[in-house]
């Protein structure tokens, strides 16, 4: 097997994408005509959006994601965490944790997107 894809249920998929593509420099891969399911190119693993009308009409009852009391977390990687946290905040997303140190060499910072979905923006994990 291989992990193929996230999918986040969001509001409007197509406003998801441009938030990823201006907030963190991901490109569309495809918005599906119908504007209810979308990808980003984020390199080996995709991460994909479903409006939540269509998971709806599939029968399902997504859930409202709250970044204070997260089941998950994106998790994205850069060299320069404060400048990714920036430009996070001009593009929209709200500060949930400033960057910091921890004890295992790592720097992370938190924000959530206009969905709010929890992200960790970090460094790499050292060692």
């Amino acid at each position: 097997m291989k992990f193929r894809y996230t999918i986040l249920y969001v509001k409007d998929v197509a406003e998801s994408l441009s938030f990823f593509e201006t907030a963190f420099g991901f490109r569309t891969k495809m918005l599906h005509e119908g504007g209810d399911y979308g990808e980003l190119d984020t390199g080996g693993t995709i991460l994909a959006f479903s409006s939540r009308e269509l998971m709806k009409r599939l029968g399902k009852k997504p859930g409202a994601p709250d970044p204070a009391s997260p089941v998950f977390e994106i998790a994205l990687e850069t060299d320069d965490v404060t400048a990714g946290v920036a430009r996070a905040l001009e593009a929209g997303a709200k500060l949930e944790s400033e960057p910091a140190c921890m004890d295992w060499g790592q720097t992370i910072a938190y924000v959530s997107e206009p969905n709010d979905f929890l992200i960790e923006i970090c460094t790499p994990v050292s060692g």
